[in-house]
């Protein structure tokens, strides 16, 4: 169900803004907010949301801790290290607490779904005020403007897992933007925390993933990624009346110079018409991000991922068949429990036949609160690491001969910021999402341009034309 801002909402951040000005013309100085995010492409489009609300609440923005009057911690859950970063983070604003007992520390995303992680904040964190979890994101408002007004510490529960439309959101990127289409997920794979923590599969409505696509384009966005834990259910609760490739035809249809792009991919709900779509609309990238995860059926059974190699691998060859030039990325977990010598050599041959352009390679780690968590079969950290060279050897060799069939041609990128190797180089990405490091006065930040590629390696593409 899709729902607009609320009356507690409102009164909220009217509340909120008005208090603020008292203290701003108290001060001198208008209250700051510092929003740090860890985790996904989901949690940067949340923060996204959090800013605008800061922004609508009267709060400027900081871009560091020290000094402000908000800060809003996103937390990440998709591994162990990852909450500990959180909380060590975390552990690092007690000071500043001290120091002013009116800042606001709130702490929202992924890790505080989980209860457990919950309680620690509550039993020894006592300086954090706020509390809440993925589905109550809209309600920060409210939570605030209760504390301001001497509220005990927030400990919300997700119990309204409607999307909530018509939130303000501060853009990152004057040129580049996450949109969000679906929340949640149905999959529960053995080793994956997600539908623990963001709940079932949510769809908005299409209207307003299309009237909020028009809306960025008109303001000159140029690169636009659909965002979901699996984009490709997207509608499956509504029975499909308004699936995934009908959403993306339609956004594909919106006049202007801009690319979409869509992620993340199960390759079990990957489609012929999906397929079909992006084939047939420009606009749409040539990339298809597409987790493998493991070359093993038996592992793939074990994880609860629904399709095997050779499903896996005929999905690849449809994509190829249709656009030839399409840039395929994967996911893939090494170390799963119980992975054999055997399963792992899978893998590695499944690699190999796919020939991926990149791969993301993950080691795996117990996450708990999941099936896989609980198995006594754990593989040997040395173990793990070892076929994670070999993994990363194969898949060098594999990128540098991809990035390599790129010489001499000319393409189309969208040049995206200064690069870090320094020099007065510029980068941008491809329509299939490839690095390109750019040396040219003409091009401009923003903006898309043709260059022809004149160097490769196994990470880059490179354009030396001046």
């Amino acid at each position: 169900m899709n729902r607009g801002i609320s009356a507690p909402y409102l009164t909220a951040i009217n509340g909120i803004k008005e208090y603020n000005a008292v203290r701003s013309e108290r001060d001198g100085k208008k209250p700051s907010a510092f929003v740090l995010t860890l985790g996904c492409q989901q949690n940067e489009a949340d923060s996204e949301k959090i800013t605008g609300m800061a922004l609508s609440m009267g709060y400027t923005l900081s871009d560091s801790p020290e000094g402000t009057d908000l800060i809003v911690v996103n937390t990440c859950a998709i591994r162990e290290h990852a909450e500990q970063r959180a909380l060590s983070l975390i552990g690092q604003y007690k000071h500043l607490k001290a120091v002013n007992p009116d800042i606001i520390i709130a702490v929202c995303g992924c890790m505080t779904a989980r209860s457990e992680r919950a309680d620690l904040l509550k039993n020894s964190y006592p300086y954090v005020d706020i509390v809440f979890g993925t589905a109550s994101l809209q309600r920060l408002p409210e939570f605030i403007y209760d504390r301001i007004n001497g509220s005990k510490r927030i400990f919300a529960e997700d119990d309204d897992y409607s999307v909530a439309e018509g939130l303000p959101i501060k853009r990152e990127s004057s040129f580049k933007a996450w949109v969000s289409v679906m929340y949640g997920c149905n999959n529960f794979c053995s080793y994956c925390i997600v539908p623990y923590v963001r709940g079932r599969e949510r769809s908005r409505a299409p209207e307003d993933i299309i009237g909020e696509v028009r809306d960025i384009v008109g303001e000159g966005y140029k690169d636009i990624t659909l965002l979901g834990q699996n984009v490709n259910s997207y509608g499956s609760e509504t029975g499909g009346k308004f699936d995934f490739p009908g959403l993306l035809e339609s956004l594909a249809k919106i006049d202007g110079d801009f690319t979409l792009r869509f992620m993340t991919s199960h390759p079990k709900d990957v489609s012929d018409r999906l397929i079909s779509v992006m084939a047939e609309n420009e606009r749409v990238a040539k990339h298809f991000h597409l987790p493998l995860q493991s070359g093993s059926d038996k592992v793939l059974r074990e994880m609860n991922r629904k399709y095997d190699s050779q499903k896996y691998l005929g999905t690849v060859e449809k994509l190829r068949a249709a656009m030839p030039d399409i840039a395929i990325t994967s996911d893939i977990i090494v170390g799963f429990p119980g992975e054999s010598e055997e399963d792992f050599e899978m893998t590695l041959e499944i690699v190999k036949k796919a020939e991926f352009d990149m791969i993301y390679p993950f080691i795996y780690s117990p996450r708990e609160g999941t099936p896989a968590a609980r198995r006594e079969d754990m593989i040997p950290d040395a173990v793990k690491s070892e076929r994670f060279d070999r993994l990363i050897l194969l898949q060098n060799e594999l990128s540098k001969k991809k990035n390599e069939a790129w010489l001499g041609r000319t393409v189309k990128v969208l040049v995206d910021g200064m690069s870090k190797k320094g020099n007065g180089l510029y980068t941008g990405r491809t329509d299939g999402g490839k690095l390109v490091h750019i040396n040219s006065e003409k091009v401009k930040i923003g903006e898309f341009t043709e260059i022809k590629i004149t160097g490769a390696d196994t990470y880059a593409l490179y354009s030396d034309e001046k």
